[in-house]
């Protein structure tokens, strides 16, 4: 894990947009939503830098976005 500001900042925002999620999957019972959650909270820990941190944390969301219009 790197040490980098920018870095740090902005796994912090998506751990927390991670624990939001979690949390309301949780208490709705939606799969998709607690899947993601608990994944938003975990990736930042191995992803070093700024852009892929970015674009992971996007493709999740992505990823539950479409789990959630099929129908899931």
């Amino acid at each position: 894990m790197s040490f980098d500001p920018g870095t740090l900042f902005l796994s912090l925002i998506t751990s927390g947009i991670g624990f939001v999620l979690f949390t309301y999957g949780k208490k709705q019972d939606r799969g998709p939503q607690l899947v993601a959650g608990i994944v938003m909270m975990i990736y930042p820990y191995f992803v070093s830098s700024l852009l892929m941190n970015a674009l992971v944390g996007a493709g999740i969301l992505g990823a539950m976005w479409l789990a959630i219009r099929q129908g899931w």
